[in-house]
């Protein structure tokens, strides 16, 4: 097994919530407030994804803040204006490769013109936006009230969202690594993401506030548009509830994970065996190896710190290193 960084290192990290809404759809806050709000919490990166509407607002960015234009996309099981509770959903964000390269006509024609139903017209639909550089996220599969039959057969994802900060807050099923693991195990390489999907209906300090609960850390060499989408197609990012991951990294047969102070770092494979290293009561770790076999399949760490937070690293399949 050759020697490999895992996460990048060189560059910078930059704090960036990719899941986000405005009163351009149905969240409290403007793009500007948003903007200060991340801002003066340290983020560098946010993502406008409104429900079924696409806007860039790179007018926002400044030396040390970008936004990400996008859109969130819904394919409800019954009714198109009005989801119930038991109802089904796919939420599928998208993120724009290329803002300035599109026409009007594009923009007119992002929206799926399938039912929730045809699995053949969601996969068609989603290559067309792949095709058309966009990087689509799964989101929320529990919250979505969707099952393994509902996901498993979606293609031409770029992502998946392993915690989103908002469905956390509404049920305590924001948290939902077995998704991202059953999406792994059928072979599909995605990212996952931690985000917010904040709507800011609870003000900033109310426990029920669903923003700043969930991040990506991106390692990228600069803040730009083109240099962090680089970096989220490359995958040199992780994501977290407040642990950081210093670097990740495999030499001579090893994984070497260093961290900031937690209680675990487990290392996940595609089957039951997951190496472990667990801090003695009343102590903490911030570093640990694990010798690999190479017949994981594939690995990805996830750590827990002393408050029950995690932070998970996108998955690395092994045979394709």
């Amino acid at each position: 097994m050759r020697d490999k960084e895992l996460l990048p290192e060189a560059g910078k990290y930059y704090k960036g919530n990719l899941h986000s809404h405005t009163i351009v759809s149905d969240g409290i806050m403007t793009p500007e407030q948003s903007k200060r709000a991340y801002k003066e919490r340290g983020y560098q990166i946010l993502a406008f994804t409104d429900h079924e509407i696409y806007r860039n607002h790179q007018e926002l960015d400044d030396g040390e803040f970008i936004t990400l234009p996008a859109l969130e996309v819904s394919l409800n099981e019954r009714s198109k204006d009005r989801l119930l509770p038991e109802d089904k959903t796919y939420h599928i964000n998208f993120y724009d490769t290329h803002p300035q390269c599109r026409t009007e006509e594009e923009l007119e024609n992002l929206l799926p013109k399938v039912c929730y139903q045809d699995k053949e017209g969601i996969n068609a639909y989603l290559e067309r936006m792949k095709d058309s550089g966009f990087l689509a996220c799964y989101n929320h599969p529990y919250w979505s009230m969707q099952t393994y039959e509902d996901y498993k057969d979606l293609r031409h994802l770029w992502g998946m969202e392993i915690y989103n900060h908002g469905c956390e807050l509404d049920g305590m099923y924001g948290y939902h690594p077995q998704a991202y693991d059953e999406m792994l195990r059928c072979g599909m390489g995605l990212r996952c993401l931690a985000t917010d999907d904040n709507h800011n209906q609870y003000p900033f300090g109310d426990p029920l506030c669903d923003s700043f609960g969930g991040c990506i850390m991106v390692k990228a060499q600069e803040l730009t548009h083109g240099a962090v989408m680089e970096a989220l197609i490359k995958g040199n990012f992780y994501s977290t509830m407040g642990p950081e991951i210093y670097r990740l990294y495999i030499e001579k047969d090893e994984l070497i994970v260093k961290t900031s102070p937690v209680k675990k770092i487990y290392v996940i494979t595609a089957g039951r065996n997951c190496p472990q290293k667990t801090a003695p009561s009343g102590e903490e770790i911030s570093c640990a190896r694990f010798t690999l076999s190479g017949t994981e399949g594939y690995i990805r760490v996830q750590i827990q710190d002393v408050n029950g937070k995690y932070a998970n690293s996108n998955a690395y399949f092994l045979e394709a290193e």
